[in-house]
């Protein structure tokens, strides 16, 4: 017996991992955790999102930081792109919940990008549909233990490949 799933396509997605001159990485907490198992724990992320037809990943980027962070591009450096896109498969309860079940994951491409504005232009709510109910500034080595168990691969990766740079 097949996998009714494996023939899905993965979402084209890009992550942000925006770090401040301290070296901190930020992390927003979920507002919806759109049907993803709460194992005990509160789950964080980096902004990320699809990128939009005709998107370049740079593009995207600022964009998702945007509309998730309310950070302007004017406060922030681009530093680095991950050399290759980082997939990862849904756990088999969220296929075809999400994303309108079109997809069995995501192909992510990563960007490193520095901040150079003050805490103050952090502005979650500033979006009609906040994504994130709170962020915070956390040691990059904690990113793997605040993300849903299914990321924790691509969150190692992104820490393993952008380590130097932050």
């Amino acid at each position: 017996m097949s996998d009714p799933f494996s023939a899905l396509p993965y979402r084209p997605c890009v992550g942000v991992m925006l770090v401040n001159p301290a070296g901190h990485a930020f992390v927003g907490r979920r507002i919806d955790t759109r049907g993803q198992p709460d194992e005990g724990g509160i789950y964080w992320q980096m902004p990320q999102g699809g990128i939009d037809e005709g998107e370049d990943v740079r593009e995207a980027a600022l964009r998702e930081l945007w509309e998730e962070t309310g950070v302007e591009e004017r406060h922030v450096a681009l530093l680095a792109q991950t050399r290759e896109e980082l997939l990862y498969d849904l756990p088999d309860d969220l296929i075809g919940k999400l994303w309108k079940g079109r997809y069995r994951g995501q192909r992510q491409h990563w960007v490193l990008a520095r901040f150079t504005g003050a805490d103050s232009d952090i502005r979650i709510d500033h979006h009609d549909h906040a994504e994130f109910s709170e962020w915070k500034w956390i040691e990059p080595g904690q990113l793997p233990d605040l993300i849903v168990p299914f990321k924790k691969r691509v969150y190692r990766a992104v820490l393993d490949e952008f380590r130097d740079l932050i």
